[in-house]
């Protein structure tokens, strides 16, 4: 099962951070994209940066996270360019999570479902984010497409933007938040899908800029795998995080897209690999002291 994998792979590089690839033309150097937009090959620019960040960072990051949006914003290149960034993160063994956030139901969530988790997918993802507001019958198609291929889904459960308490937060009858409700849904969902490492392939997203409602999902949800999004640029730190991990300091996993991808405009340097390198170090170290300190 890939939550298997995922978690063997954290584990062999002590890293618990996932390279997110939310990249967009402008993040480029213009020395390195200078060749490709004289030709008037954009995306192929953005393949190459993808290409030379997967290669630069294979012995640190175990995981890569692509946002399905800024692909489509290209249009029929970039979707190739998706395709493409998918197939060679797979080449260097990466686990991919495609962050699409899919969402629908009946024959639509089966085609979406067959696109990225089922055998012979055109975008083959380990992993797929998945939108649960619909209800089961938007989430049932991708666990059929897991339980055959052993891929997994992360499902929205309480998101990292500022507004996600407009509806996440709100109060049930029995006086507890939407989003809790939500979990006890992930929870029903993974079981059958449990790996040997303890952890079901139906995860949960969580955002890192609420500490509080992270630690108590962890011990409300003990076999759900979480993504967390929010570190960096979103403001969340890693002492935030801490309380998201298990009791041996597993069972998470921290996106970072634009401080890792931009790391070089703020360094001022074209040297976008080393810079990405620098603070893939700087974050591993960050996560990992902060998980310790905790006491984990």
């Amino acid at each position: 099962m890939q939550i298997d994998k995922l978690i063997r792979a954290i584990r062999e590089l002590n890293n618990p951070s996932a390279l997110g690839l939310d990249t967009r033309l402008q993040f480029v150097p213009k020395s390195f994209s200078r060749p490709y937009l004289e030709a008037k090959r954009s995306a192929e620019a953005v393949f190459a940066f993808n290409s030379a960040l997967l290669s630069g960072l294979r012995d640190l990051i175990p995981c890569v996270k692509i946002q399905a949006a800024y692909y489509e914003l290209m249009g029929l290149d970039g979707i190739a360019c998706l395709s493409k960034t998918i197939h060679e993160a797979h080449r260097l063994d990466y686990v991919v999570i495609v962050d699409a956030k899919r969402g629908d139901i009946g024959a639509t969530a089966s085609a979406y479902s067959e696109a990225y988790l089922a055998s012979g997918a055109p975008f083959p993802a380990d992993f797929l984010t998945v939108n649960p507001y619909l209800g089961s019958d938007g989430i049932l198609p991708f666990l059929s497409d897991c339980k055959k291929t052993g891929r997994g889904i992360f499902t929205l459960l309480k998101t990292s933007n500022p507004s996600s308490g407009e509806f996440q937060d709100l109060l049930a009858s029995d006086g507890r938040p939407f989003y809790d409700h939500v979990a006890d849904k992930i929870a029903l969902w993974g079981e059958g899908l449990k790996g040997e490492e303890g952890y079901y392939s139906v995860g949960a997203v969580v955002g890192a800029t609420y500490p509080k409602q992270g630690e108590a999902l962890r011990a409300r949800l003990p076999h759900t795998f979480f993504l967390l999004p929010g570190y960096g640029a979103q403001g969340a730190v890693a002492a935030d995080l801490a309380g998201c991990f298990d009791a041996a300091g597993e069972g998470a996993i921290v996106a970072a897209s634009r401080s890792l991808i931009c790391a070089h405009q703020r360094a001022g340097t074209d040297d976008f690999v080393s810079a990405a390198r620098d603070e893939a170090l700087r974050m591993k170290g960050e996560l990992n002291d902060a998980i310790r300190t905790k006491g984990i």
